[in-house]
């Protein structure tokens, strides 16, 4: 079993029985996501972020930004946090933060195979 199984498993167990919204980049990640049974789960596709930050902040009170760990998401995860938090949205990072320190994985879409991967694929 992965060395930080339980915790991923008690984060997203967290986010499943939260009213927070789970905002991804792509319908892959949201399928993964889905995969572990959370349901409130918005896509960017592409859309313009402006949109996006609209959207979430009419319809919710908190969210979990779960972009990728890349480059590209870390610069997403950051106009989306700042925009978010301007329009009173309570932004939760924790399970962001925990996925980049303790685990290898920088691609959302692989959280699913990842807690169903036997090997310590989630070690340092």
């Amino acid at each position: 079993m992965n060395k930080y199984y339980d915790e991923i498993m008690e984060n997203i167990k967290k986010l499943r029985e939260s009213s927070a919204v789970v905002i991804v980049e792509g319908i892959k990640d949201k399928l993964a996501l889905e995969e572990l049974e959370l349901k409130n789960i918005v896509t960017l596709n592409k859309r313009p972020l402006f949109e996006v930050i609209e959207e979430v902040s009419d319809n919710y009170k908190e969210c979990a930004i779960l972009t990728d760990l890349d480059k590209e998401g870390k610069k997403l995860f950051g106009k989306l946090n700042s925009g978010l938090s301007l329009h009173g949205v309570k932004v939760d990072n924790n399970f962001r933060e925990f996925l980049f320190k303790k685990t290898k994985l920088r691609q959302i879409e692989g959280l699913y195979s990842y807690t169903k991967n036997d090997k310590d694929s989630l070690d340092l």
